[in-house]
């Protein structure tokens, strides 16, 4: 797998993983990528820093300390910005795809593969489900809430 940062011909920037770099330009070449921000399929790879390894030495050195971070517990507060932040891409998530339920790893699959119209759709799937999916070249983001009808 390959994480590459996107940024579509609008500028907006995003990140996905692919399986391998052929897998991304042949999505690309076929128009199969898309903007999250704007819908754009023009999809070109941004410039990225590379992650390296610190040498030897420099692993052999300790670490300096960081100031200790206030972990966040399940049931915590959640700090405003950010639940407003999350209730904004809920609101443009249900607005601009459909609820498919169960069915997201089936239907995505067969959006996919051309069985069934392209468009947007959001569900649940498994982690299992997750995976087969970006190991065939299907691009899923996993949202940080739960689609209002998918719960009691």
């Amino acid at each position: 797998m390959i994480r590459y940062a996107l940024k579509c011909s609008e500028e907006h920037g995003f990140e996905s993983w692919f399986r391998s770099a052929g897998d991304f330009d042949s999505l690309a070449a076929a128009g199969q990528l898309e903007c999250p921000v704007c819908g754009s399929t023009e999809i070109a790879k941004a410039l990225m820093a590379p992650r390296v390894a610190p040498a030897e030495r420099e692993a052999a050195r300790p670490a300096p300390e960081k100031p200790a971070q206030q972990p966040v517990t399940a049931g915590a507060e959640m700090p405003p910005e950010l639940r407003s932040a999350i209730e904004k891409l809920r609101a443009e998530v249900e607005a601009h795809s459909d609820y498919v339920g169960r069915s997201f790893a089936k239907e995505a699959r067969a959006i996919h593969e051309g069985e069934k119209p392209g468009r947007a759709i959001h569900g649940e799937a498994n982690a299992e489900e997750a995976r087969a999916l970006l190991q065939d070249g299907i691009p899923v983001l996993p949202l940080p809430f739960r689609d209002r009808r998918g719960t009691n």
